[in-house]
């Protein structure tokens, strides 16, 4: 298997190629679940394609908690298969999918009352890791365990003493939520997707009832393609009745959107060595681990404004500060804030008012012939939902319609429970290695370890730019947790287009520094430039743009409620023209 490169010629070459010959599959929207949707296809042996109007993950799966999780109020829900299928996904992910992007995280759940709180939230945390076992892929984590108050202010003195009788105590999985997207897609390229970022789908060919292409927009180039497909799948998450709006039919279901927003604070305005875990009265609120930081959330809310730019409220930050702030001994205030980000929630419409009372299953169509349709589940099933996807397109394909097929006629089943993720294949062996590595390359072994979880094994492919070019080993000036070579790399072969791709997405400068990324930008663009080919009236723009997004967000952010703050919002312009 070759590492797939996703640089300016190869996107180009991929356009070209989707125009210029039939596939088997074409995948529209490279959120996660479109992303493994066009890994499954690939890895059964069909011709497959996927385009993505923005960037990878640039919706709803760039902005999530970054939990891997089953979902352990949904035990309280009853939902045992849901949450029996989520956890086995995490174990997968963590013990062979990918273990260089996936780490477990610990939580703590402070209860409240004596007696009674403690037997029904132990017994449900019991039955969690119970059924991981179950799955056969949960013993790379820790149990549970019951803990005095005492105990809890041990690992977690940030607590207020009266805020908790003990507590429990749990482990999860973490990761960041964009850059397993964009790896998602690399490893699908690298058996023989086609992928193209930047690249809108603005309308769908018809023969008669069939759909068997969509026309393509290169919103870079401008250039107009018209792409054929036996099947198309449409996993275009909370654009899903947009999408299917082109082909001029209701579709079977409706995707709501539910907004769920994260503020980003210093590691050291909050003294735990736990996250935390705290119910509300609408939903659950978690304090999560983030590297030199916390991130706490979330909320949900109806959201029906502008899809591609939620916006936080003032009053959804105000949310958020005032319950976690009902445990903290020392309060966090808006100035301990770095960082704010707004994410929407695709779920399926109908099964409930509340929206944080609809299912995360999910729901997989064929709505007419030649399109299918997936929706609604959660990014830890990310995996299961592809494979659902992939089964009813190879359903439609119908017999001989593919050269994948065998000699049986049948096009080979799903292979990705056993197929790990680019940088996966090797990550041990180079994590045991990274004292050498250092000692190799001159970097200190904290930046080698910082490599290796966001690239495994691929931390040699950025090891070369800076040994080509040692000023790459340096840090950035103004966030110093990346080296420059990770900015030149995210362009070079991770298809980053755009300064905000790399500042917002394959990095997480926008979100982990006060000024929000406005210091590193110029930096960043003249690195990106080169391989880019960017003049400096480009550089400028990218800048300038940048700036003017950075500013609109914190001006939605002091408005005070959704209708202000999405105007705020939509007051910086969405993409820069080239």
């Amino acid at each position: 298997m070759r590492t797939a490169t996703l640089g300016p010629a190869e996107r180009a070459e991929a356009l070209a190629a989707m125009a210029e010959r039939e596939l088997d599959v074409l995948v529209v929207g490279a959120g996660v679940v479109g992303a493994g949707t066009a890994l499954d296809a690939a890895t059964r042996g069909l011709s497959t394609g996927i385009v993505e109007a923005r960037d990878w993950a640039s919706g709803t799966s760039s902005r999530s908690s970054k939990l891997i999780h089953g979902g352990l109020r949904y035990l309280e829900m009853l939902d045992f298969a849901l949450v029996r299928e989520a956890l086995k996904e995490r174990g997968l992910l963590l013990e062979r999918l990918a273990p260089h992007l996936v780490k477990p995280v610990p939580f703590l759940y402070p209860l409240r009352h004596r007696g009674w709180e403690r037997f029904y939230a132990g017994s449900g945390v019991a039955l969690y890791d119970a059924m991981s076992l179950s799955s056969g892929h949960g013993r790379g984590l820790p149990a549970h365990r019951h803990l005095s108050r005492r105990g809890a202010l041990r690992v977690a003195p940030c607590l207020k003493k009266d805020a908790l009788v003990g507590a429990l105590q749990y482990y999860d999985a973490q990761m960041d939520d964009a850059r397993f997207v964009t790896t998602l897609v690399r490893t699908a390229a690298s058996y023989g997707a086609k992928a193209a970022s930047r690249a809108r789908v603005t309308g769908f060919l018809r023969e008669g009832e069939r759909v068997v292409g969509a026309r393509v927009q290169d919103v870079e180039a401008g250039i107009a393609y018209e792409i054929r497909a036996k099947q198309i799948v449409n996993a275009t998450g909370v654009w899903t009745d947009d999408t299917q709006a082109l082909i001029g039919e209701r579709g079977q279901f409706h995707v709501r959107a539910s907004k769920g927003i994260h503020l980003v604070v210093p590691k050291d305005r909050i003294h735990s060595t736990t996250g935390l875990i705290l119910r509300t009265e609408k939903s659950v609120l978690f304090v999560i681990p983030w590297g030199r930081h916390w991130i706490v959330g979330t909320t949900d809310t109806d959201w029906d404004l502008d899809k591609a730019h939620p916006a936080a409220s003032s009053a959804d930050i105000d949310y958020l500060l005032e319950h976690v702030n009902t445990v903290l001994a020392t309060p966090l205030t808006r100035d301990d804030v770095q960082g704010v980000y707004a994410g929407l929630r695709p779920l399926l419409a109908g099964e409930s008012d509340a929206t944080s009372k609809l299912s995360r299953e999910h729901t997989v169509a064929h709505p007419v012939p030649g399109l299918v349709v997936v929706a609604g589940g959660k990014y830890t099933t990310y995996r299961v939902m592809a494979k659902d996807a992939v089964d009813e397109a190879v359903h439609g394909l119908g017999p001989g319609a593919s050269p994948a097929r065998s000699a049986w006629g049948r096009v080979a089943p799903c292979v990705t429970e056993d197929t790990p993720l680019l940088g996966a294949e090797g990550y041990r062996a180079l994590w045991n290695a990274r004292a050498r590595i250092a000692a190799r390359t001159g970097l200190h072994v904290v930046r080698i370890e910082h490599l290796l979880n966001r690239y495994g094994s691929l931390t040699e492919e950025v090891l070369d730019l800076v040994e080509a070019d040692p000023s790459l080993g340096e840090p950035l000036a103004a966030a110093e947790d990346y080296l420059r070579a990770e900015i030149v790399y995210a362009a070079s072969h991770e298809g980053a287009r755009h300064l905000d791709d790399v500042l917002t997405r394959r990095t997480r400068i926008s979100i982990e520094t006060f000024d929000r990324g406005t210091l590193s930008a110029r930096e960043c663009a003249e690195l990106m430039a080169p391989v880019l080919g960017w003049d400096e009236r480009q550089i400028e723009k990218e800048v300038e743009h940048y700036e003017k997004r950075v500013e609109a967000e914190r001006e939605s952010q002091r408005q005070p409620d959704d209708l202000t703050a999405d105007a705020a919002r939509l007051g910086a312009p969405d993409i820069v023209p080239i």
